[in-house]
């Protein structure tokens, strides 16, 4: 699954740039697909915020706009230096998302877009309770990714996107009720979750 473009799209900055663009064009732009987990949350200068699996800080940009108070972490040294230059007004911790090296009920945010369809299930269960642990009580735990499309057109395009690069986890992912998994950790939701381009990505706001 996935092909050399995958490889080549985290060597070079540039062209993942350029795919996430691409990819977002169902949603609005790039700009509108920042801003969908981030939809009817109450986010202040001293909200204290991570940003989970941060990549090289594109959502990174958006957060810190709200908040002074922002956290990304991510496992690559190379993705985390590109977001240290990108978004120097955050802090970087360089860790695994199933085992961070952060302090139990820390943050009233955690934030993660389009990274959990890239985990194993155990994993992405242990990264869930690991968030649970983060999280203030009462702290939001906000995230957008795959979902299986409700719209038949969607599916030839998300299909010829995950061919292309993403590997067996975001398939395994559109056969995951996240929402469910979400609430067998502990976790309510908010409400229940959006979908956008034509069902194929679902926004979720779970509560601790």
């Amino acid at each position: 699954m996935a092909t050399i473009l995958r490889t080549w799209s985290y060597q070079h900055q540039w062209l993942y740039d350029a795919i996430a663009r691409l990819a977002a064009v169902s949603v609005g732009g790039e700009a509108r697909f920042r801003q969908l987990a981030l939809q009817g949350l109450t986010i202040d200068s001293e909200t204290k915020v991570l940003d989970l699996c941060c990549g090289s800080g594109q959502a990174t940009q958006v957060l810190v706009k709200y908040s002074e108070d922002v956290t990304g972490l991510d496992i690559s040294p190379v993705s985390l230096e590109r977001a240290q230059r990108n978004v120097p007004q955050a802090k970087y911790v360089e860790a695994l998302a199933e085992d961070m090296p952060l302090l139990s009920d820390r943050f009233d945010l955690v934030h993660t877009s389009a990274a959990m369809h890239e985990m194993e299930p155990d994993r992405l269960r242990q990264i869930l309770q690991e968030v649970y642990r983060v999280l203030k009580p009462g702290g939001i735990f906000a995230l957008v990714d795959f979902h299986r499309p409700t719209n038949p057109l969607f599916w030839p395009p998300i299909s010829l996107f995950l061919w292309l690069f993403e590997t067996e986890t975001a398939w395994q992912l559109l056969q995951t009720d996240l929402p469910g998994l979400l609430q067998e950790i502990g976790f309510n939701l908010v409400e229940e979750p959006t979908l956008h381009a034509g069902g194929s990505l679902q926004v979720i706001h779970a509560r601790k």
